[in-house]
């Protein structure tokens, strides 16, 4: 909208500006001397009809594509085409019998390029070109324009803001190698990648990394979003069912699937385009970063398919429903904070799978305060009849495992 507006008030200027001349005079003697080249006889006000609708229509498509088009190069070649087109429109008129001047639309073409030329060297015209560079396609379309769009001015030199990063990991590369052909594991594993890196970018998801192994997608960021906690959470729950049907689909072609796990975290990052010139993007770091990734392994000590930060939770609480997990330490300061299990958006859940939730809630309370029996009672009751439920059967076994002197081994950042 932004380059819109300033196509419209250039070409308004420079069509201004070249009917002034125009009707000014100022290009008869040239069409004086252009018809005695090309033997025709010149009548200086007839061809008003042509001349206009040519030169504003000029000005316009010409300041549009030298401020849209990216490349310097790109821009030249579009103008270049348009004067040689003027041209050539001189000698097939000139076969028809008809005189055209060129005068009045190659001035519009050089003053709508130089016009643009200038705009998009400034800070503002120029954005989409920086985007385009640093964003690429890691962006939706939605999201690159609201950003093009915006009054808030692009700050690549780094600043810290809130925001909520997802981490998807696939976790059996080895049995999926090792059971495939090269292709085929790569076909299989590329699945995965490039459905689950577009359905995140598709809902306003930034890709920050996308390898062979996991991806990693920042809500909040480059566009800012108050929201960007609830957003990740709805991300991380519809990728889930998408990836299942993802999965599927690959068990019917290669009798194989991936094991993927989820986690979100909020926080404070610091977020910039780092890299060099030859290899810049734009990226976030931080803590909560790497932490979001650790989340994402954990879920495979609890069997749980995707864990939230304390600040996610905090922020969207209101808006899903979770269990807890377990109380880690995540600095060493030796202070504990829990992270949760995220199971559903708020009121989707089911009368029966809010009583399993409850009943796990208070089994967890029970183990932390060392009642192993009320709190075994309740993790059996908790069990779904519809199948395996991973945290549940993870703290029957810790209890067992306590019950038997087996020390629990308690979840630490530095062990994953």
């Amino acid at each position: 909208m932004r380059y819109f507006k300033v196509t419209l008030i250039i070409g308004f200027f420079v069509a201004l500006l070249v009917s002034l001349l125009y009707e000014g005079g100022l290009f008869q003697p040239s069409d004086s001397t252009l018809a005695t080249l090309t033997l025709q006889n010149y009548a200086p006000a007839w061809h008003r009809a042509i001349q206009y609708p040519l030169f504003v229509f000029f000005g316009a498509a010409i300041a549009w594509t030298t401020i849209d088009i990216p490349r310097n190069s790109l821009k030249a070649v579009v103008a270049a085409g348009a004067l040689l087109q003027v041209v050539s429109m001189v000698w097939v008129l000139r076969l028809l019998g008809v005189f055209f001047s060129p005068f009045p639309s190659l001035v519009a073409i050089v003053l709508s390029f130089a016009a643009g030329i200038i705009y998009s060297r400034s800070e503002v015209g120029s954005r989409k070109r920086v985007m385009r560079q640093i964003l690429g396609d890691r962006v939706s379309t939605k999201t690159f324009y609201a950003l093009l769009n915006s009054s808030e001015p692009l700050n690549l030199e780094g600043e810290r803001r809130d925001i909520s990063i997802l981490v998807c990991e696939i976790f059996n590369h080895d049995d999926l190698e090792a059971s495939l052909t090269a292709p085929d594991y790569v076909a299989l594993t590329n699945s995965f990648r490039r459905n689950a890196a577009d359905f995140l970018v598709d809902r306003g998801g930034y890709l920050d990394e996308c390898d062979g192994e996991s991806l990693r997608v920042v809500f909040g960021a480059p566009l800012a979003n108050p929201d960007h906690a609830r957003i990740a959470c709805e991300a991380a729950l519809a990728l889930t069912e998408r990836l299942d049907e993802v999965n599927a689909e690959c068990h019917g072609v290669w009798k194989q699937m991936f094991d993927f796990r989820i986690g979100v975290n909020s926080g404070e990052m610091v977020i910039a385009a780092y890299g060099s010139n030859r290899l810049g993007t734009f990226s976030v770091a931080g803590e909560p970063v790497e932490f979001a990734r650790r989340l994402c392994r954990a879920n495979l000590i609890y069997g749980s398919r995707i864990l939230l930060g304390t600040n996610t939770f905090q922020t969207a609480e209101t808006n899903i429903e979770v269990r807890p997990m377990e109380l880690i330490q995540r600095y060493d300061d030796g202070s504990r904070e829990e992270i949760y299990e995220l199971l559903a958006l708020h009121d989707v859940l089911s009368f029966e799978d809010l009583e399993r939730r409850d009943l796990f809630w208070q089994g967890v309370i029970y183990y932390r305060e060392q009642l192993w029996d009320d709190a075994l009672g309740l993790f059996h009751s908790a069990r779904s009849s519809s199948g395996a439920d991973g945290p549940v059967e993870f703290y029957i076994r810790r209890i067992e495992q306590l019950r038997a002197g087996t020390p629990a081994l308690d979840w630490s950042t530095s062990r994953l």
